[in-house]
């Protein structure tokens, strides 16, 4: 197992019998998302451990090279040209060493779930399609399905039976609207079991959608 990032955890309860693993958006680190733990309804279910990895800092291009944590660098604002593959790849076997230690905690990988936001959520499908095990679901939020066209031949089957919640702003100015829509298309077109929210919102989250992922995770965890 590779070495991990740093990162932070929230516990739900004694003993986690679950996991979620959850990849903050570009600039932003692992504090992002920990207030959501709070906001989340997880009456009824079991403990979960949230883990939030922090992504290494490296200059951005698209933002004249300024360092900052990133999973992989931008260097043009449509997302698709000239993709940073090798940054891609290098954040995807840093969540599977997560999704490794997880295991060798005693927890499945069909009890683990990946998690993101924006560039976060990009690595969740570019990692969790991947994965060779079927895990417990793909949390997708405001982002994409990056190197897209590698997709198809790089997923494992075992992949097809995760259940994927894909959301998105319909007024969203980072990650455009017919992005997502491309993205989730794509899922679908090879198998995926994807369930598709649209909320009209730009590049957030909002109670709506907080609601949503609350009601998903007591369906996948049921």
């Amino acid at each position: 197992m590779s070495e991990l990032l740093d990162h932070l955890h929230v516990d739900t309860g004694a003993d986690p019998q679950v996991s979620i693993i959850w990849m903050h958006g570009l600039g932003a680190d692992a504090n992002d998302f920990v207030p959501l733990v709070r906001e989340l309804d997880l009456a009824g279910l079991p403990a979960i451990r949230f883990v939030f990895p922090n992504a290494r800092t490296m200059p951005i291009t698209i933002n004249n090279g300024y360092v900052m944590r990133a999973w992989y660098d931008i260097s043009n604002a449509d997302l698709t040209r000239r993709e940073d593959e090798k940054g891609l790849r290098a954040s995807q076997a840093d969540i599977e060493a997560f999704i490794a230690r997880e295991k060798a905690r005693g927890v499945p990988a069909r009890r683990i779930i990946l998690a993101g936001f924006s560039q976060g959520c990009a690595m969740t499908i570019q990692a969790g399609l991947r994965h060779p095990e079927t895990l417990g679901g793909l949390l997708c939020l405001s982002g994409y399905a990056p190197l897209a066209d590698t997709l198809a031949q790089e997923r494992s089957e075992a992949s097809l039976a995760t259940p994927v919640f894909m959301a998105h702003g319909q007024y969203d100015n980072v990650v455009p609207f017919a992005r997502a829509q491309a993205s989730r298309d794509l899922l679908q077109s090879l198998g995926c079991r994807v369930e598709w929210h649209e909320y009209a919102m730009q590049h957030t989250l909002c109670l709506e959608e907080v609601q949503d992922i609350s009601a998903w995770l007591k369906k996948v965890l049921a």
